[in-house]
């Protein structure tokens, strides 16, 4: 195989950092350490849908001073961006009004975003409708990967940031292979070692290994590296049964993972909703960072999807 993705994927040149305000401060620490990693531009980006309401001194009425609200966001962020000077890394400050998840969405496309960086607060069902669902809308509907620095992330994991083991999820149901073709890059940019995992659950057992062991289904697993890279990394193939949240988790800590990468498809708004998802507890339970890849992602490499009919059959990259 070819790999898939687009090199600003693996190799940032511009990042954004979507902020809320207050900033997370250990999001931005992650971003300021990537923009000195790649040597990319940083854009603290914030969009307010509250309204600052003033008095006319003269008549008393009162009215909505849009000036004023984008005043006091800048005020907040502009340590931010001082800080990011102070340390050689090009940074602008951008506040627009309007819903979050929209205008940054939008702000992707119309700057040539490489990468989201941005943190949640990973509350429960009420806290995720209040301040998650910002978050949760730009993960699965984002044109570019997103790195989501969740609440249990130890703000100690992220001083002088590496990337040495990479984590990363497959599921047999996506049927594409940009997921498993980003990790490897990201893992061979960084001479880091390489996990695939894939967790079978226990009702799908029978109907997943269809005549296969274990030891066949990882060996199959590691045709979806890219073949550029086949011989170039240190990789692991793990397939176990169980609950695929519970089992990553567990990987994550077994093989000191630094970064996990996974796929997030695009979800209706009650089931976002309604219930956390794989995707919503990973993000609020793994302690360290995860890359997201959306399904628009992936369908940016399905022209390529052709020159890997032969491993199709196998194993398709982690959507959850």
């Amino acid at each position: 195989m070819t790999t898939m993705v687009n090199p600003g994927w693996s190799k940032p040149s511009n990042l954004l950092f979507a902020s809320e305000i207050p900033a997370d401060p250990k999001a931005f620490h992650l971003a300021l350490e990537q923009a000195k990693e790649f040597g990319a531009k940083l854009a603290i980006f914030h969009a307010y849908d509250t309204l600052v309401v003033a008095a006319s001194e003269t008549s008393g009425i009162r009215y909505y001073y849009y000036q004023a609200s984008a005043e006091i966001e800048y005020t907040a962020l502009n340590p931010l961006a001082e800080e990011a000077h102070k340390a050689g890394v090009d940074c602008q400050v951008v506040v627009r009004p309007g819903l979050p998840a929209e205008q940054i969405l939008h702000y992707i496309r119309e700057q040539k975003i490489d990468r989201v960086i941005m943190g949640t607060h990973g509350r429960g069902t009420l806290g995720q409708l209040i301040l998650g669902s910002v978050a949760e809308a730009v993960v699965r509907t984002s044109y570019v990967p997103v790195m989501v620095i969740g609440p249990n992330v130890f703000a100690a994991r992220l001083d002088h940031y590496s990337t040495r083991n990479v984590l990363c999820a497959v599921h047999e149901e996506d049927r594409s292979y940009t997921v498993v073709a980003l990790a490897a890059q990201i893992a061979f940019e960084h001479k880091a070692r390489l996990v695939l995992q894939h967790v079978i659950r226990p009702q799908e057992r029978h109907h997943t290994l269809a005549g296969r062991s274990l030891e066949q289904m990882e060996r199959d697993l590691l045709l979806l590296i890219p073949i550029n890279l086949q011989n170039q990394l240190q990789v692991e193939a793990i397939v176990v049964p169980g609950d695929p949240v519970d089992e990553l988790l567990y990987q994550a800590k077994a093989q000191q993972a630094d970064l996990v990468v996974i796929g997030a498809h695009h979800a209706s708004l009650f089931a976002s909703f309604s219930r956390p998802g794989v995707v919503h507890k990973i993000l609020t339970h793994t302690q360290c960072p995860v890359l997201t890849v959306s399904n628009l992602v992936t369908e940016l490499a399905g022209e390529h999807r052709k020159q890997h009919a032969h491993a199709d059959e196998a194993y398709m990259a982690g959507v959850f």
